[in-house]
């Protein structure tokens, strides 16, 4: 009888260890594919990217580089126009290298400036509009 008893349970701790096989391995193969899926060029460029315009300090100098590159552009654009003279246009990329730069390196009074235009613009343009309503009625 105890040795029966001993073969029971044997037997139920091989049952148990074998379906804490069976669970294991099948959460060995959802993270197995979790990592697989990580790990494909698109989802990493996409957690760098996450990771790059997360942090602040890099959030401020992207988007200083941002006003940086349109500033330059802008101006590029607005010295050569519809020219097709080249020193023109070398001197108009100079032009747009050295705005692109000194805006950049003063992106903060560039965004300083540039939001209180806006809010000027938008408060003339809510009176506006307030005068309008008021004088429709």
């Amino acid at each position: 009888m105890m040795m029966k008893k001993k073969q029971d349970d044997l037997k139920e701790a091989i049952f148990l260890l074998k379906k804490k096989q069976t669970v294991e391995l099948k959460l060995l193969k959802e993270h197995m594919q979790t990592v697989k899926e990580s790990l494909k060029p698109v989802n990493l460029i996409k957690g760098l990217f996450r990771q790059v315009t997360s942090a602040p300090e890099i959030k401020g100098d992207i988007l200083g580089s941002i006003i940086g590159l349109a500033t330059g552009y802008v101006s590029k654009k607005a010295f050569v126009g519809g020219s097709h003279n080249p020193i023109t246009k070398i001197i108009g990329s100079l032009l747009q290298m050295g705005v692109s730069n000194v805006a950049s390196n003063n992106s903060d009074s560039i965004k300083s400036i540039g939001e209180k235009l806006f809010q000027l613009v938008f408060k003339k343009s809510d009176k506006t509009a307030l005068k309008n309503s008021i004088s429709d009625n």
